[in-house]
């Protein structure tokens, strides 16, 4: 029988949010490790740390290892890419997700691929952190999740944070790991209630290991990012009407936790993946595809994808709302494949 909320995700009271879970995560990387740098647009305390305040206070700390950049997304990479060959470890802020693409053939073509260009003898250990998400009236090119094209790249790991613990513990284990990172934070999320395992000071969530966040018997939902939330409080709503749900949160997106979530579907014999991007193409489908072919013939009901619809994101918000999942949609997409 499933619990209605697992220990580990209920709301924490007075603790960190996300937003300052990331400074804290940036403030002990660098105290324990003097090769950590933060370089971007606006991230020193004169400029108040980036747009939302996310490196404040860092400069003021830590001095020339937290580096203001020009207004260039190109010069930022380059430059982490060339720091990081030098032995230091760079975490580059790109203001927002869709500004990464400006940079896409430093992050794609060199960073992603010296190592194996140089036979293991160059290691890139960057960790590269952007911000996305709908909800703000920002419009087509400030919010998109973009995070398929950089999971598509062999050589890049990207993770997607839902809570605070896990901001701070995949940030540590970005940083440390000895290639490229890319660290999706979502910009709607950064003040909201914190949820989820309190932060433990100096702990690393392993990439690639996803968690159940809630436990279920009669279907199985995979998301990350803000839409485990919108997962949860569909499971929550689903139980007044006799359907369990789990909810699985990938927390990295690549690599993603394959036996974790086959293991749960071949419980619950029925799958939904929700995420932000848009459906068509997105890391809904790797999933499917993967779960599918391990577990043909035994799922009782279609896999079914619930993504953003396939078009910019709308400046309007009554539009902003109607183009981004919700908890009312996986509701109404759960019940149908309980009921078939």
């Amino acid at each position: 029988m499933a619990t209605a909320l697992n220990e580990s995700v209920k709301v924490q009271e007075k603790s960190p949010n996300i937003l300052q879970a990331i400074n804290l995560a940036l403030t002990d990387a660098m105290s324990d490790d003097s090769r950590v740098l933060v370089l971007g647009e606006d991230v020193g305390d004169p400029e108040g740390g980036g747009i939302v305040g996310i490196t404040k206070g860092l400069e003021t700390r830590f001095g020339n290892r937290v580096r203001s950049t020009p207004i260039s997304e190109q010069a930022i990479v380059g430059a982490a890419i060339g720091a990081a060959i030098r032995g230091w470890r760079p975490v580059a802020e790109i203001m927002l997700m869709n500004f990464t693409t400006v940079a896409m053939d430093m992050i794609v073509n060199h960073a992603a691929k010296l190592r194996f260009m140089s036979g293991g003898q160059t290691s890139v250990p960057i960790t590269i952190r952007t911000m996305t998400g709908a909800g703000r009236g920002s419009g087509g090119q400030h919010c998109d999740y973009l995070e398929a094209w950089f999971a598509h790249t062999a050589g890049m790991k990207v993770v997607a944070p839902s809570n605070p613990a896990d901001a701070y513990g995949l940030l540590r284990s970005a940083i440390d790991d000895p290639d490229p990172v890319l660290f999706i934070e979502n910009m709607p999320s950064y003040r909201a209630a914190a949820w989820g395992r309190s932060i433990a000071p100096g702990e690393r969530v392993p990439l690639g290991k996803g968690l159940v966040v809630r436990e279920g018997r009669d279907l199985t939902i995979v998301s990350y990012s803000r839409m485990v939330v919108e997962a949860l409080a569909a499971a929550e709503t689903l139980v007044s009407q006799g359907v369990e749900a789990e909810v699985i949160d990938l927390r990295t997106v690549s690599p993603w936790d394959r036996e974790l979530v086959v293991a749960s579907v071949q419980q619950t014999r029925r799958l939904m993946i929700v995420h932000e991007a848009v459906t068509p193409f997105g890391v809904g489908a790797e999933i499917a595809a993967t779960v599918g072919h391990a577990l043909f013939g035994s799922l009782k009901a279609p896999i079914e994808r619930i993504g953003s619809a396939y078009c910019p994101v709308p400046f309007s918000k009554p539009l902003e709302t109607a183009f981004a999942p919700s908890q009312g949609r996986i509701v109404e997409v759960a019940k149908a494949m309980v009921a078939s």
